[in-house]
């Protein structure tokens, strides 16, 4: 006997092969005790989905692809383990147990295998106003979803991370630990992060900021470290930091500790993202869970449903704080 066909695996199931088709690929509901059943005859039987098949009925590759123009000095960092890693991550387990796959790919719109490769949707992490990469699928006309909302683009569906509310728990925090002068670090790209992250600020200072520096992204740890030994000696008076990127914070902590203001006793650093970052500095970072394995899971769901022709923005739960000591002693 040749190779079991689906329609040979729908006959012994007493289905539909379009019973089986959902089954496998996941895009329908299927009763769980009826898929079950499929999927133990076909394993009887030795049937596998034609991957190859499956693209010619359906105009789909079965890939998703993940990007973002976050330089890499903030998007990994020495430890490759940063934002867009953790969401690339759980984004890559949440389309497996679809069966479809997740390609990482670089962050410039003319890169090498941006158009070799099919992709049936792109998560774009932060993108920002104008962002060229959204310019690039809309030409290719490749459905996209986004992590985090794309400035003055309502109509491309997003998770939305709620980076105001995120950087007023942040700020209320400083204030309640006895922060009374304090200084915001946030990236001068115009992402909605660290236009929302600037927005909170200005309101929770009445609109007259002690200090609001726009430092460039691409120079990540260093220009935090340069900006914050500069902002300390010109100011002695700041008593708290807001890093809206964790390499800022970190670079932050290091002008700290080589002025001699150690936290908390003399300064009180918190920044957004509990990465490794955070957790390795010296003293470890007060930041925010910001849940991203559940937000990757949110972000796939809408790409699939994007692709069938739906989707709008949700928005992903509130973060938690998580106290540490360059704010607080434990």
């Amino acid at each position: 006997m040749g190779r079991p066909t689906i329609s040979d695996l729908a006959k012994a199931a007493g289905v539909s092969v379009t019973t089986v088709s959902h089954t496998f690929s996941g895009r329908r509901h299927v009763d769980p005790e009826t898929g079950a059943r499929i999927r133990a005859l076909a394993e009887q039987m030795g049937y596998h989905p034609s991957s190859a098949a499956r693209a010619l009925r359906s105009g789909r590759t079965g890939i998703i692809a993940l990007a973002s123009s976050m330089p890499f000095a903030i998007a990994a960092g020495p430890s490759r383990l940063g934002f867009l890693m953790e969401i690339a991550a759980s984004a890559a387990m949440s389309a497996l147990t679809r069966d479809l796959a997740l390609c990482l790919i670089p962050p410039h719109p003319g890169g090498h295998g941006h158009g070799s490769v099919g992709f049936d949707g792109v998560i774009l992490v932060e993108p920002m106003r104008d962002d060229p990469l959204v310019a690039h699928f809309e030409r290719l006309r490749i459905p996209i979803v986004s992590i985090g909302t794309v400035p003055g683009r309502p109509d491309i569906p997003a998770v939305d991370i709620r980076s105001h509310e995120t950087a007023l728990l942040l700020l209320d925090h400083l204030a309640e630990q006895g922060c009374r002068r304090i200084a915001a670090l946030v990236g001068s790209r115009p992402r909605t992060s660290q236009i929302e992250a600037e927005a909170a600020y200005r309101a929770f200072t009445a609109g007259n900021p002690p200090a609001l520096l726009h430092l460039a992204e691409e120079q990540g740890e260093e220009i935090g470290y340069r900006e914050t030994l500069r902002l300390l000696r010109d100011d002695p008076a700041i008593d708290g930091i807001f890093a809206a990127i964790d390499a800022f914070a970190s670079g932050a902590a290091r002008a700290a500790h080589e002025l001699g203001r150690p936290m908390p006793d003399r300064l009180r650093l918190a920044t957004r993202y509990d990465g490794l970052r955070a957790k390795l500095s010296q003293p470890p970072l007060t930041a925010l869970d910001l849940h991203l394995p559940r937000v990757a899971e949110q972000a796939v769901h809408l790409l699939l449903d994007r692709i069938e022709g739906g989707g709008r923005t949700v928005k992903a739960d509130l973060p938690d704080l998580v106290v540490r000591s360059s704010t607080a002693r434990c």
